[in-house]
């Protein structure tokens, strides 16, 4: 499929020719629901554990007499009543580290990409290229662009450095390398923004 390529200034810049194998495909909510779920669960740190009774370092030898001593009868010193004893009914060790297919993974971003193009959410960018990095000035190309409530730019390889430092301050706008595309941030943003170099590479990504 053809699609129209703009300049930052919202000027036409001739066509681009999108790859139906990747910009194409009908989506599966049930596909893009394993993938993101996927996604934030390894983004979960690990749950780390308490040391209980069991795990404490200190001397198993019985405490004191079994009876003379005026005290209760204790067993050890790693009771959870005495200062270095172990944790009673102490949190335990939960490791979010799931797994998903590759083919499954590719598949979802494939939709993703698809979906912003069947919805109409994709603007393709010759470039983002600018000579100072000038917020104002970056607000005024986007209010002729109408990225609409949030938008995700990505570039090629590299971002340029002005446009990304012109960027920071503008809220619900976010731009990477499309070396970084997943499904979660494209489809956590209504407009998905694409440079000539970031289609190549993302075409490139599941052709090569």
């Amino acid at each position: 499929m053809k699609l129209k390529v703009i300049t930052l200034d919202a000027k036409a810049k001739g066509d681009i020719e999108l790859n139906d194998d990747v910009f194409g495909i009908e989506a599966r909510a049930d596909i893009l629901h394993r993938v993101v779920n996927w996604q934030r669960e390894k983004a979960r740190g690990t749950a780390r554990p308490t040391r209980e009774r069991s795990d404490v370092a200190r001397t198993g030898k019985k405490y004191g007499n079994q009876k003379g001593g005026g005290t209760a009868r204790h067993g050890d010193r790693r009771a959870p009543i005495f200062i270095g004893g172990g944790k009673a009914h102490g949190a335990r060790k939960r490791d979010f580290n799931p797994s998903l297919n590759k083919k499954v993974r590719a598949l979802g971003l494939k939709m993703a990409l698809s979906d912003k193009v069947k919805n109409e959410n994709l603007i393709v960018l010759e470039n983002i290229d600018l000579k100072e990095a000038k917020t104002q000035a970056l607000l005024a190309n986007i209010a002729k662009l109408g990225f609409g409530k949030s938008a995700l730019i990505m570039d090629g390889d590299v971002v340029n450095d002005a446009f990304s430092k012109a960027s920071n301050n503008i809220p619900r706008i976010n731009v990477m390398s499309a070396a970084g595309a997943n499904v979660y941030d494209i489809l956590n943003h209504e407009t998905l923004v694409l440079t000539r170099a970031a289609v190549e590479k993302l075409e490139a990504r599941f052709n090569g």
